[in-house]
């Protein structure tokens, strides 16, 4: 059964270990359990692109036990311990490689690289157990976003495959604007997104690849790699229907945060 794929928001640094911040993120926590939930099926493996690895070429995670990558700052120390030690799954990794190089994209197998926030952290509440296998596969340092729907589409046979696909990022990531001075702007960004993402499809795949064009683009995005994971979800499901799973306003203040299932 061909599994959708997703665009989520992945809420703010290592926010399940600290419990005034996963109170903040409640009901993006109850979605990420319900995207489990309502799969058509179980997945195999989970294939996750996460804004927080980019490479001059297309890494994929190639370890069978990845280590942990605490790729945030200023939180505290028990953060720095957890641990989420799903299984990587090589021969998937290859397999991708394999699928975007017969693409004509550069993809190497990366056997260093481990589990980053943008990666465990909703992993840990979709799949608690750690059970389930779990592959990365990181952006490109263009954030060409031409680039990253060619690289759905390279992946897209994986949905066949009972491989679940997710792009893991933000959809309004301005570090420097928050709580009510991020409210206009993060609401416009948001209202232009849904009503791209529901516009047909080529009307939808023309809106995003012209994103920085939409209502306060480059002050929600100054840098856009928490909104690249998009452009791989929907690139692997190009045809499929948008559907908006997790939607808020008003977090940490004033931001407006949304998540998409593309199927």
């Amino acid at each position: 059964m061909k599994l959708p794929t997703f665009f989520i928001s992945h809420g703010g640094g290592p926010w399940p270990w600290m419990p005034e911040r996963q109170a903040v993120h409640h009901a993006l926590e109850q979605s990420l359990r319900d995207m489990v939930a309502t799969l058509p099926a179980a997945p195999q493996a989970v294939v996750m692109v996460s804004a927080h690895w980019e490479a001059a070429h297309v890494g994929v995670m190639a370890a069978a036990n990845p280590r942990m990558e605490y790729d945030y700052y200023n939180f505290p120390a028990h953060t720095y311990e957890v641990t989420y030690p799903a299984p990587g799954n090589p021969a998937l990794a290859e397999s991708i490689v394999a699928m975007l190089q017969s693409a004509g994209m550069a993809a190497v197998a990366d056997s260093d690289k481990g589990f980053d926030h943008g990666a465990f952290v909703p992993m840990h509440v979709m799949y608690p157990a750690a059970d389930m296998p779990l592959v990365q596969v990181s952006m490109l340092q263009s954030y060409s976003p031409q680039a990253h729907v060619a690289m759905g589409r390279a992946l897209a046979a994986l949905r066949e495959q009972g491989v679940l696909l997710v792009g893991s990022g933000l959809s309004y990531h301005n570090l420097r604007l928050m709580g009510p001075e991020a409210h206009t702007p993060s609401h416009a960004f948001d209202a232009w997104l849904h009503e791209t993402l529901t516009l047909a499809p080529e009307a939808r795949m023309q809106g995003v690849l012209q994103w920085e064009r939409a209502p306060y683009a480059r002050v929600c995005h100054p840098r856009e790699d928490h909104l690249v994971p998009l452009f791989v979800a929907l690139g692997a499901a190009e045809h499929g229907r948008a559907r908006r799973v997790y939607h808020e306003a008003g977090v940490y203040g004033g931001v407006t945060v949304s998540s998409y299932r593309f199927d």
